[in-house]
C-alpha cells in the first residue's frame, strides 16, 4: 500500500484496510495526525476537524490546509504530504532517540539474526530525503512514467519500464526487429477502397493501421489469457480433505 510505511512508522492503528478514497478513513487520518503529531491548532480549535460527519468539514479542512501550508488539494496527495510532515515532526521531536537506532544496534539486540556488515552503498542511502525524491521524479519524467504520491512506488514503476525496455533481451529483440523488417511509407499501405480524395485516403489508411494495431494487441492479450488458463487446468491441485480435484 502506498502509505503503509509511513503509517507504520507513526504507529497508526488502521493500516491494512486504510482507504484514502473513503471519506471516513481520510478524515479520521487527518484528525489523528493533527491530534497526535502535527498539532498545528490548539486543542480547542480542532473541534471543527473532529466533526468528520459534518457538512462543514470540507471548509474546516481547507482552512487547515492553508494553516499548514499544504500545496495540494487531491486527497491522495494531501494524505501523502501530511504523513510526510508528520514523520519529519516526529523525528524532529525525538532526534536523539532515532539517531541511536542504526542497523548495527538492531543486529546487536537480536540474538537470532546474525550480524552482517553491509557493503552495498544503497544501505546507507536516505530514501526519504528531498534529494532522492527529486532524482526519482526526474527519472520518471525521463522515462515517461506517471508520478505516484509515494515516490517508492514511482521508483518501482521506473524499474519495471527499464527492465522491459532497456534490458539486454529487450535491446537485442529491438535490434533484430530492425534487421528483419523492411520499412515502408504510409502511402504504400493498401486501403482496399478509394474515396477519390487524397486527404481522405490518407486519413482512412491511418485509421486502418490503428485498427490493425488494436486487433493485434487484443489477440496478444487473448493468447496470454489462454496460456494462463491452460497453466491452471493442466496442473490442478488435489485437496484430499474435500475429496475433489482442483483449486
Amino acid at each position: 500500500m502506498a502509505f503503509q510505511r509511513k503509517l507504520e512508522a507513526l504507529g497508526y492503528l488502521k493500516i491494512n484496510d486504510f482507504n484514502v478514497f473513503c471519506d471516513e478513513d481520510f478524515r479520521s487520518l487527518v484528525v489523528w495526525l493533527e491530534d497526535q503529531v502535527i498539532r498545528q491548532y490548539a486543542i480547542e480549535d480542532r473541534a471543527p476537524l473532529r466533526k468528520i460527519a459534518s457538512p462543514d468539514w470540507e471548509n474546516a479542512f481547507k482552512t487547515y490546509l492553508n494553516a499548514v501550508s499544504c500545496p495540494f488539494s487531491d486527497s491522495e496527495e494531501v494524505a501523502d504530504w501530511l504523513l510526510g510532515l508528520a514523520v519529519r515532526l516526529e523525528y524532529g521531536d525525538n532526534v536523539e532517540k532515532y539517531k541511536a537506532i542504526t542497523a548495527a544496534s538492531v543486529n546487536q539486540t537480536s540474538t537470532n539474526i546474525p550480524q552482517v556488515k553491509a557493503k552495498n552503498p544503497l544501505d546507507n542511502m536516505d530514501f526519504e530525503s528531498a534529494e532522492f525524491k527529486g532524482h526519482v521524479k526526474s527519472l520518471a519524467q525521463l522515462l515517461g512514467v506517471s508520478p505516484h504520491p509515494d515516490h517508492l512506488e514511482t521508483l518501482s514503476a521506473c524499474c519495471a519500464v527499464i527492465q522491459q525496455s532497456f534490458s539486454k533481451e529487450a535491446l537485442e529483440k529491438r535490434k533484430n526487429a530492425k534487421k528483419g523488417g523492411k520499412s515502408s511509407s504510409l502511402m504504400e499501405a493498401p486501403l482496399g477502397f478509394e474515396t477519390n480524395d487524397a486527404v481522405l485516403d490518407k486519413a482512412a489508411k491511418i485509421l486502418r493501421l490503428c485498427f490493425i494495431h488494436d486487433l493485434r494487441d487484443l489477440q496478444t492479450k487473448i493468447n496470454e489469457i489462454i496460456v494462463s488458463v491452460q497453466s491452471i487446468t493442466a496442473n490442478p491441485k488435489t485437496d484430499t480433505r474435500l475429496g475433489k480435484v482442483g483449486r
